[in-house]
């Protein structure tokens, strides 16, 4: 593989910090999250504890004013650890960036902090049943009544929302009618009357992932609690979402890396009629056509990353990397899981495990089908 430049040698000790607190309090216990469809709430205040919530967050909100790279490495180091139930990503490098890029000094005071602690679960809920993708045509109203909106509506497919306790929520504000000129972002703590979770939904895959319905009957939410101005809403969307396709791509190469690492040392180690399962020309064709994939994969991604951190990533380079990475490690996984046989089917395998887990990776974050048209919209 060609070397990479972008991590120095204090990126890869926080790598082997990280990497270690996986091993030892998450890896071990993952199984039983797939059970429960959520991690133990406790892990959100361990890592808390060990400074890996918020890392980019300036200092005076409770962060550690890391740059992104040591995002990155959490990123890489939780798709090689296979534990797709941890929405650290999410809260740290998602709704973290709303509050602090788009909040004001009071808002970022007084959730930031919390968040950095693990204190507050953070959320984010755009997806309604009937919108996906389409955000311009949320359902959600916010009605303005004095000093308060009051919401209603719905939400689906939201992470780390069965144990949120903060939820930064997509709805329509003034003239519901205007499409994205009407989209706002306000935020709403768990708690609230009105404000209701519905169980952990039931997935193919990553199922220790917290994936919930929000529901919304009434709830009087503080005018303080908006986040930038009235119809700003869909701009912020635009912006963050090129960040967010991107940590997909992140997420799908380096987990791609690491199913044809396990399937390399397979393949040496299985015997079929009397030799190793990687001395068959197939096999080594195979394993080699994926080793080149994923090598372009990682330079172009890599490239990407150079460019999210001047600020300059584009949303079409942003949707190219989220469709093409995801459809690669999709193509990767399901190659290295038939080389296992009927042991890639079985999921005790790592191997069987990503095969269910990756197939959000198309879905989640925009379609790829919605990536291509973002793509097609510039040509």
């Amino acid at each position: 593989m060609i070397p990479r430049t972008l991590f120095s040698a204090e990126h890869e000790d926080f790598r082997k910090s990280f990497r270690r607190f996986l091993d030892d309090e998450i890896v071990p216990r993952h199984p039983r999250f797939e059970e429960q469809q959520h991690i133990d709430r406790e892990l959100w205040n361990r890592a808390g504890e060990l400074g890996f919530l918020c890392v980019t967050m300036p200092e005076q909100y409770g962060g550690a004013g890391a740059d992104r790279l040591y995002s990155i490495v959490m990123i890489e180091e939780l798709a090689n650890a296979g534990t797709t139930g941890v929405g650290f990503s999410l809260h740290s490098d998602i709704v973290a960036n709303y509050i602090n890029n788009f909040g004001t000094d009071a808002q970022k005071r007084q959730w930031l902090p919390r968040m950095a602690t693990g204190e507050l679960v953070a959320a984010i809920a755009m997806t309604e049943p009937g919108t996906g993708s389409d955000l311009q045509s949320v359902r959600t109203t916010a009605v303005s009544e004095g000093d308060h909106y009051l919401v209603n509506g719905a939400k689906t497919f939201i992470t780390n929302g069965f144990l949120s306790d903060l939820v930064v929520v997509v709805v329509k504000t003034g003239d519901v009618r205007g499409g994205a000129r009407s989209i706002s972002l306000l935020v709403l703590e768990a708690g609230a009357t009105g404000f209701s979770k519905g169980k952990p939904l039931k997935k193919i895959g990553m199922k220790a992932q917290d994936t919930c319905e929000l529901f919304f009957d009434n709830v009087r939410v503080p005018k303080a609690n908006l986040l930038g101005e009235e119809g700003s809403g869909f701009k912020a969307l635009m912006q963050e979402l090129a960040w967010e396709r991107l940590m997909l791509a992140i997420t799908a190469i380096a987990g791609a890396e690491t199913a044809l690492q396990h399937t390399i040392e397979y393949t040496k180690s299985r015997q079929v009629f009397g030799q190793p399962v990687a001395a068959y020309q197939n096999t080594r064709f195979k394993l080699a056509e994926m080793r080149g994939e994923l090598a372009i994969g990682r330079v172009f991604v890599d490239r990407c990353i150079d460019l999210v951190l001047s600020g300059e990533l584009g949303i079409e380079d942003a949707a190219t990397a989220k469709f093409w990475c995801t459809e690669l490690q999709g193509r990767v996984v399901d190659q290295c899981l038939q080389f296992f046989g009927g042991n890639g089917y079985m999921l005790e395998y790592p191997i069987a495990r990503a095969y269910i887990d990756c197939r959000a990776q198309r879905i989640y974050g925009g379609t790829n089908e919605m990536m291509r048209e973002l793509i097609a919209r510039t040509l």
